[in-house]
């Protein structure tokens, strides 16, 4: 599938720059600055909250916890084991107080900026009032661990947003910032964004590609990791396409560049991230919807637990009762679901981005996790996209001169089949002469070698000119071409595109997970009938044009499943769209289809599609997990609580211990193997 031309790429590339940059969330900001503010954090409020500002860097969490938790040990021991010391008294409320300082004092101004915005009810207030009010009726050791279990805890949120991210932003370091350029003899270091299409690159043993080109080498082997998570060398020969982010394993080479710093397909990859790290799944805006009603509700009902008593209780202490609503209030806190969840559906795109595989936002692993049907295009999906000699029968002369004879009339046509023989004859030499090449509409070639006639082309070429042949040519399902010379049959050659060598295997996993698999193709339906065979496709559908293909997948939607479609050509763009999830296989794929894709697929292999299914699954697993484990273990120790049967220490094991065992698990995604 040939790529469009650059004019149509850098157009495409623009209105995706356009699109990213308008974004509130990423105006004013290169790529990579986008990228390091993309993982936005939403309090109980539903409030989006940058993390830098109370998050900082890992120093700003490690130092104060390390100081808070020194002067806490000292003060627990004092208290314990020397009861009657000089440290009872003011010295042990300041000695608390210096301990509060370096965790909670970061919270509490947190707390008052979002007041001044209007935003009352976040966690920063929740765990300031809880650990004030600890303060106030003396419990000053519960007070500060449960700031600095917070501090911990935002310690190891950090440490697993840099995980998660860590899987992504890998990307950046395989784009260069500096390029060899051949200027005649002299070769020049130069900075890749000044390097100007149509420019000549040398490529050093090790060295990594900064911009897209092609290869003016004779032949060259590269890792494609950065582009198509596989490590194996890829070899290429001249003319190919070469993308920035490849890494050069053999001889020095030279690359024609095709493609500015700014349009490479790493760049576009990079802008993709992005923009998939500000798209919200479902189950993340519920959890922010719900959050902003959940907070208050807990808030009121902590002051209820505190005074409602009053009217109901004989003995009514209110110190107690006061307690018990700070306790309510700690459990309350609803980190572990605002921070888990959307951390949950980032892992998962890091853990995607890692395998080849990009989805253009966390609302897609959703999807794909409840794909019913997959349907594929054949050309370009399931084969490779190119045209190769399987078979050639002589009859009554030699293989070579068939080939070359039949080589030398295609040489004057540009049709695929013809590039496929051209090819296949490349081993045999031949100094022919044609003359007199004309083309039988929809049917082949006519024309004279070395002043013998040659017809070339379909079964329908030796009807026409009545010629008799084998007809045993007319069932064979794949493209046959006959030669005739002088009015006599001579041989034929069959032409197919080559199946994928993982396709079989996509489709067998595809069956083992209970989807239902299709193919839409536009080649003609014998054809399309024997892929389907071979690969055990339940449906084929050929001979369609592309709103054949949309009236297709329209039924099925209407039948109320869920549908992926993947295909790389321009005309399965539309399909693509309308699918409920539309897959783009990203090396041979047109930039339109990429571009309306909601996932893409950078190897072309077909068995990424079972891999994003099986990543979608889990990243929703896993989040499920967490929303259950949060609220189970906060509903018990709440009723506890307002019991009076939990202290603080119990509230804190279902605030931050939650939150770190949710977050723990969020991470795991990105350990797995798929």
């Amino acid at each position: 599938m040939p790529y469009t031309p650059i004019d149509e790429v850098h157009s495409n590339r623009k209105k995706t720059e356009s699109k990213i940059n308008n974004h509130p969330a990423s105006s004013c900001c290169s790529v990579d600055d986008k990228f390091e503010s993309s993982f936005v954090h939403s309090d109980a409020d539903g409030h989006d909250h940058d993390h830098s500002t109370i998050n900082g860097s890992l120093t700003q969490f490690f130092l104060p916890s390390i100081i808070s938790a020194i002067l806490l040990i000292v003060a627990l021991g004092l208290d314990n084991f020397f009861p009657q010391s000089w440290f009872y008294g003011g010295i042990r409320i300041i000695w608390y107080v210096v301990a509060y300082i370096p965790v909670g004092f970061p919270v509490f101004k947190e707390a008052v900026q979002s007041m001044r915005k209007g935003e009352f009810f976040s966690e920063f207030l929740l765990m300031s009032i809880a650990t004030f009010g600890a303060f106030a009726i003396g419990q000053y050791a519960e007070g500060v661990t449960v700031m600095l279990f917070y501090a911990i805890g935002e310690l190891f949120q950090t440490l697993a947003v840099k995980k998660a991210k860590s899987n992504i932003k890998s990307l950046l370091d395989e784009r260069p910032d500096e390029a060899s350029v051949v200027q005649g003899e002299i070769v020049t270091v130069k900075k890749a964004a000044t390097v100007n299409i149509g420019e000549i690159i040398e490529l050093k043993l090790g060295e990594k590609l900064a911009l897209d080109g092609i290869l003016l080498s004779s032949q060259a082997s590269f890792n494609t990791a950065a582009l198509t998570g596989e490590s194996k060398p890829d070899s290429k020969v001249k003319g190919d396409i070469i993308l920035a982010g490849m890494i050069n394993l053999n001889a020095v080479s030279r690359i024609e560049v095709t493609a500015v710093f700014t349009d490479s397909k790493l760049s576009k990859i990079l802008e993709m991230v992005q923009e998939a790290t500000t798209k919200k799944a479902p189950t993340e805006l519920f959890i922010r919807k719900f959050a902003k009603i959940y907070t208050p509700i807990v808030v009121y009902l902590a002051i209820a637990i505190c005074f409602v008593p009053i009217f109901f209780v004989a003995n009514y202490i209110f110190q107690d009762w006061l307690y018990r609503a700070l306790i309510f209030l700690v459990i309350s806190c609803p980190c572990a679901l605002v921070i888990s969840i959307p951390l949950g559906y980032f892992g998962g795109i890091g853990a995607a981005s890692k395998n080849g595989i990009l989805f253009k936002g966390s609302s897609f692993l959703d999807v794909m996790a409840a794909i019913q049907v997959v349907v594929m295009d054949k050309t370009g999906t399931l084969t490779q996209g190119v045209f190769k000699v399987q078979r050639v029968v002589a009859v009554g002369i030699s293989e070579e001169k068939l080939v070359t004879y039949t080589a030398a009339i295609e040489s004057k046509s540009t049709h695929p089949v013809g590039s496929a023989i051209i090819q296949y004859a490349a081993d045999y030499k031949s100094n022919l002469t044609v003359t007199a090449v004309t083309e039988v509409p929809g049917m082949g070639l006519k024309g004279v070698v070395n002043d013998k006639e040659i017809l070339v082309g379909s079964p329908k070429l030796m009807v026409r000119y009545n010629i008799d042949y084998d007809l045993a040519l007319n069932t064979i399902p794949y493209t046959t071409i006959v030669v005739a010379i002088n009015q006599k049959y001579v041989g034929h050659f069959i032409i197919a595109d080559q199946i994928k060598t993982d396709a079989k295997d996509a489709i067998n996993r595809l069956h083992k997970l209970k989807i239902k698999t299709m193919v839409l193709s536009g080649d003609n339906q014998t054809v399309v009938d024997a892929v389907a065979k071979e690969l055990n496709i339940d449906q084929a559908f050929g001979n369609l044009l592309p709103e054949n293909k949309v009236e297709k997948v329209e039924a099925l939607l209407q039948q109320k499943y869920k549908v992926a479609f993947v295909g790389d050509g321009v005309n399965d763009a539309p399909v693509i769209a309308l699918a409920d999830v539309g897959i783009a296989m990203g090396g041979l794929g047109s930039d339109a289809t990429i571009e309306t894709a909601d996932i893409v697929i950078q190897n072309d292999q077909p068995t990424k599609i079972v891999t994003a299914i099986n990543i979608g699954r889990k990243t929703k697993q896993i989040v499920w997990q967490n929303i259950l484990l949060a609220f189970s273990v906060k509903l018990i120790v709440l009723v506890l609580g307002a019991g009076g049967l939990a202290t603080m220490w119990e509230a804190i094991f279902a605030d931050v211990g939650v939150a770190l065992l949710a977050i723990l698990n969020a991470i795991r995604i990105q350990r797995m193997r798929f």
